[in-house]
C-alpha cells in the first residue's frame, strides 16, 4: 500500500446568486475525479497550465479546503473523514511549502516564534530553550544563520523566505511535505539552490514530496513520476524518463514542444504543436473528453460524448485518451494536416484559368495587326519605299498593341474604328477603277 492514496477526489465550489435569497446556480469543477498514489520516499510531480486545479488538489490533501468526494488515504487513515479534533494533531504528517514565502509568513513575528510556535501546538520539545535547539539544527538544514531567529521575514530575500518556509514544515518531522510551486517566485541560480536542498532533505531524512509546478524542466529534474492535469482532471501519469521520452496525451504533447531547447539548430527543425481556442471554463466543462474542444486529433463521434479513463498502457504508463494507441502509431491524422494535402487540386484550377486567360489576348491581337497590314497596304508606295520609316512604323504597331493590351476595355472602340477606316480605303481604290 502507498503511503498516500487518492481515490476520486473532488473539489466543488458552489456559485451563489442572489441579494435577499441566496441560492446555489452551479458549480465550479476545480478537481473533478483525481486518484493517484505517492510511494514514500518518493517525489511525485504535478503540473499543468494556470487554473487547472493543481494547488486546490494540494490544499484539499491537507483539509484546507473541503473534500466535496473521494478520499485522501495517508497511511491507511482517511484524512477527509477527519473530525477537526483528530485533524489537528494529524496535520502534523503533512505539511505544505506555500508559493509565495512572504504572504505565508506573520510579518509581526520573528523567526523563532513562527517556526516554534508549531512545535508547541504539537508538543515538540520540553521547554522553549530545548525547542530553539531543534530550530537551530533545522536552519543549519536548510543553509541559514543562527542569528536569523530574532530577525522578521521582511528582512530576508526572496530565497531566503522559501528556506524559513521549509524550515517551518521541516521542525514537525512529517511524512509528506506537499510543495506549491517552490521556486516559481524565485531567480533562476536560487531555484537551483532550493531544488538541489529539498533532494539532499530527502535523501537525508527520508521525506516524500508531492510538488506542484507548472515549470517542466523543475518537475523533470526533481520528480520520480509526474502527473499532468488539465481543467480538473489527470490525463497523463508517467515516470518522468518516459513521459518525456514518449508523451501519449495530445495535451502532454503541445507542453512539450513548448518547453525551450538551448540548441537552436534542434530548436529550428523540432515540430511545435499550437492549441488552439480558449480553456473553457471550469465552471462549464465540455463534455466528453475535457481536451476535446483543442485537440488536434479529436475524433467527433466519442470525443465529445465519452470522457475517458485513466488506462495503463504498459509500464506504468497512464493515459486518458480513447485514441492514444492510434495517435502513437501515426493512424489517426492530426487536424492541421488534413487540408494541406487536399487543398492542392483546388489551388491547381485558379492556377490553370490564371493560365489560360492571357491566351485570348495575342488572339484579338493577331487580328488588329491584319487590319494593320491592310491599311499599310492601301498606303502610297512611298512611304513603304523609305526604309528608316519601316521599323519605326513596326515599333509603332507593338507598341499600340501593348497600350491595347494594357487596356482591354478600349479594345471594341478601336476595332471599330479600324473598320471604318479600311472601308474608306476600300471605296478609295474602287474609284479609279470604274
Amino acid at each position: 500500500m502507498s503511503l498516500l492514496e487518492l481515490d476520486g477526489v473532488k473539489v466543488h465550489f458552489p456559485v451563489r446568486k442572489g441579494v435577499l435569497f441566496d441560492r446555489t446556480v452551479g458549480h465550479v469543477y476545480a478537481v473533478d475525479g483525481i486518484s493517484l498514489s505517492v510511494e514514500a520516499g518518493q517525489t511525485y510531480g504535478l503540473v499543468g497550465e494556470s487554473g487547472c486545479g493543481k494547488t486546490t488538489l494540494g490544499r484539499a490533501v491537507l483539509r484546507l479546503v473541503d473534500v466535496t468526494d473521494g478520499s485522501v488515504v495517508l497511511d491507511g487513515t482517511d484524512v477527509a473523514k477527519l473530525s477537526e479534533k483528530e485533524l489537528r494533531s494529524f496535520r502534523r504528517r503533512l505539511q505544505m511549502v506555500f508559493q509565495d514565502p512572504l504572504g505565508s509568513l506573520n510579518p509581526r513575528q520573528n523567526i523563532e516564534s513562527i517556526l516554534s510556535e508549531g512545535m508547541a501546538a504539537h508538543g515538540i520539545g520540553a521547554n522553549q530553550e530545548e525547542r530553539r535547539e531543534k530550530i537551530k539544527e533545522i536552519l543549519a538544514k536548510v543553509g541559514l544563520p543562527t542569528n536569523a531567529l530574532s530577525r522578521y521575514p521582511h528582512e530576508f530575500s526572496g530565497g531566503q523566505r522559501q528556506r524559513i518556509g521549509i524550515a517551518r514544515a521541516l521542525v514537525l518531522e512529517p511524512d509528506v511535505i506537499i510543495c506549491d510551486e517552490p521556486v516559481s517566485a524565485l531567480d533562476v541560480s536560487i531555484q537551483a539552490q532550493v531544488i538541489n536542498l529539498l533532494e539532499e532533505l530527502q535523501e537525508s531524512m527520508g521525506l516524500t514530496y508531492l510538488v506542484i509546478a507548472h515549470d517542466l524542466a523543475v518537475v523533470r529534474h526533481i520528480s520520480d513520476v509526474i502527473g499532468v492535469m488539465y481543467l480538473g482532471s489527470l490525463v497523463e501519469e508517467a515516470p518522468s524518463d518516459a513521459l518525456y521520452a514518449e508523451p501519449m496525451h495530445p495535451y502532454t504533447k503541445a507542453l512539450m514542444s513548448a518547453v525551450p531547447v538551448p540548441d537552436p539548430e534542434v530548436e529550428e527543425r523540432r515540430e511545435r504543436i499550437l492549441l488552439h481556442g480558449d480553456l473553457p471554463s471550469p465552471a462549464n466543462p465540455p463534455a466528453g473528453c475535457r481536451f476535446h474542444t483543442r485537440c488536434p486529433w479529436a475524433q467527433a463521434t466519442r470525443c465529445a460524448t465519452e470522457r475517458p479513463q485513466l488506462t495503463d498502457l504498459g509500464g506504468g504508463h497512464k493515459v486518458a485518451c480513447h485514441f492514444a494507441r492510434e495517435i502513437a502509431d501515426g493512424t489517426i491524422v492530426r487536424a492541421g494536416d488534413e487540408p494541406a494535402a487536399s487543398a492542392a487540386p483546388a489551388d491547381t484550377a485558379p492556377a490553370d484559368t490564371a493560365a489560360d486567360a492571357p491566351a485570348e489576348i495575342p488572339a484579338q491581337a493577331t487580328g488588329e495587326r491584319a487590319e494593320t497590314d491592310r491599311a499599310e497596304d492601301a498606303a502610297p508606295a512611298e512611304a513603304k519605299a523609305d526604309g528608316a520609316e519601316a521599323p519605326e512604323g513596326e515599333a509603332d504597331g507593338a507598341e499600340a498593341d501593348e497600350a491595347e493590351d494594357a487596356a482591354p476595355a478600349d479594345t471594341a472602340p478601336a476595332v471599330a474604328e479600324a473598320d471604318s477606316a479600311e472601308a474608306d480605303v476600300v471605296k478609295a481604290d474602287d474609284a479609279p477603277k470604274a
